[in-house]
């Protein structure tokens, strides 16, 4: 991968200082297709625009994390998540003087492959795909990176650095085994460029995955309150959540209900942040990396909870495991809107004509090969979905009443 290079030093310009582990715009491995750089944005902030300017990125705003869009407009949905875990990002990557940039990028890019309805619309969707490759959220978000965009005449997909392609690709750890069938964008782009699969990412994306970790473990707290799904009197039994209430109202003597979740949150956040900070950069001490390659090579993650915080972290998520995510409400739901994705992948799967025409014409191009690319263009279409746009599919598709009266 290479840059095309432009008159212009904009690529060079950092804001803050960086640290000789933190990747360097200036010595960015590049892109899939040679373009000139900008002239006023690193190639870390080029990235980042084109992601916010991306169709799958405005529809995170009606994806759902937990709850879905008709149970009320305070709930989280993907698009306030990513904002959340993007801001978190950039105050870790700051803290430790590596590149902000390339963390929010990263952040910002992390859920754009999830489908409609959280988590049960990734698993019906994967069921539906079993004998054709399956489904998988992280390697869709490489799909629409770097196949499914197409705002550019030059190239296919927004042309992402390899920095950035890396983050999406490994913030969680290395790929210890790729299965292509499965790995669809994956696959592809190792023909392209080799992403090194078996080591570690930059720290900066390690950085946007333990923000993701942060953010969904908080807002999970808030929004299961605020569902009545358990009681701040429940969520006590974990005790770091107890221990910052006890602090709390000792220093705010007749705190309101809601002033006091508020503090709760904030306080939690502000630990978890603390806490990621003091023993990534003893873990660095330890490390004493003198570049980005150190970082990849350093055989276990460096961006990390501290041990006693990672149990308490372990202790919050059993919790909303069996008090939230299992609810019997949340369960109901996803048990229903499982049903639509079930539903409509099976219409479009026997009856392609029910696709709208430029899908149907991709169909034509990408799926008429066998079966596998054919369903993969399906599921393409589907993953793309807004939870209000499938359960208005699902009616035009099987209400006998619909556009008829």
């Amino acid at each position: 991968m290479k840059n095309a290079r432009s008159d212009h030093a904009s690529y060079n310009y950092c804001a803050l200082p960086l640290a000789n582990y933190a990747c360097r715009p200036d010595q960015s491995a590049g892109r899939i297709f040679n373009e000139p750089e900008s002239k006023y944005r690193t190639c870390f902030q080029r990235d980042r625009d084109r992601i916010i300017h991306s169709g799958a990125f405005r529809r995170l705003k009606s994806k759902t994390q937990v709850f879905v869009y008709h149970q009320g407009d305070h709930y989280r949905t993907r698009l306030t998540h990513t904002l959340e875990v993007a801001q978190i990002s950039r105050t870790l990557a700051r803290a430790l003087m590596v590149n902000e940039d390339l963390a929010e990028t990263v952040a910002l890019a992390h859920d754009l492959g999830h489908p409609p309805f959280a988590h049960a619309g990734e698993e019906i969707l994967n069921q539906c795909m079993k004998n054709v490759g399956g489904f998988d959220h992280n390697d869709q978000s490489l799909r629409v990176l770097t196949f499914l965009e197409r705002k550019y005449p030059d190239f296919i997909g927004l042309n992402m650095t390899w920095e950035t392609l890396e983050g999406v690709v490994k913030h969680n750890g290395p790929v210890k085994k790729m299965q292509p069938r499965l790995q669809v964008a994956l696959a592809a782009l190792q023909k392209q460029t080799d992403l090194r699969l078996d080591t570690y990412a930059s720290i900066e994306a390690q950085v946007a995955a333990l923000a993701d970790d942060i953010a969904y473990n908080n807002h999970d707290v808030e929004d299961g309150l605020h569902a009545g799904l358990f009681t701040l009197k429940d969520i006590r039994t974990v005790s770091l959540i107890d221990d910052i209430v006890k602090t709390a109202q000792q220093q705010y003597s007749g705190l309101s209900h809601d002033l006091l979740v508020y503090e709760v949150i904030r306080e939690m956040i502000g630990a978890m942040v603390e806490d990621v900070l003091a023993q990534t950069q003893q873990n660095l001490k330890t490390l004493n990396p003198k570049n980005v390659e150190d970082i990849r090579m350093a055989g276990r993650q460096i961006v990390t909870f501290s041990p006693p915080m990672l149990k308490k972290v372990n202790e919050l998520r059993a919790f909303l495991w069996s008090r939230m995510y299992k609810h019997y409400e949340v369960c109901r739901t996803m048990a229903k809107v499982s049903r639509i994705i079930e539903d409509i992948y099976g219409a479009y799967i026997s009856q392609s004509e029910l696709l709208p025409d430029d899908w149907q014409a991709r169909l034509r191009e990408e799926g008429a090969t066998n079966e596998t690319a054919h369903a993969r263009v399906i599921a393409d279409y589907i993953a793309g979905m807004t939870d209000r746009y499938a359960v208005r599919e699902h009616e035009r598709l099987f209400d006998p009443k619909w556009d008829l009266q």
